[in-house]
């Protein structure tokens, strides 16, 4: 990769990689929790995949350079119940 490709190349805040951005597939999923940052959400996400609980964490929009936005953790409709009894229990 050239030096100006690397320069223009836009920087990955910390775990965006796990985060879904404007994707509409996800607008029938229920929300669970809200975040201010990718990382506590990611967290969280990692939780609900160790049980089994199809998840993910999603945004309108690109999180900051520090990877803080409005970050949501969903889950698929008649998941909610089964995701936040055991999302209670940690808390």
């Amino acid at each position: 990769m050239s030096w100006l490709a690397r320069i223009r190349r836009r920087p990955e805040t910390a775990g965006s990689a796990d985060l879904v951005v404007g994707d509409p597939r996800y607008d029938d999923w229920e929300v669970v929790r809200e975040f201010e940052d990718v990382e506590t959400g990611r967290a969280w996400l990692q939780h609900l995949s160790e049980v089994g609980v199809p998840a993910a964490l999603t945004s309108d929009h690109s999180p900051d350079r520090f990877g803080r936005g409005e970050i949501w953790l969903q889950v698929p409709a008649g998941r909610w119940s089964e995701a936040e009894e055991f999302l209670s229990e940690l808390e």
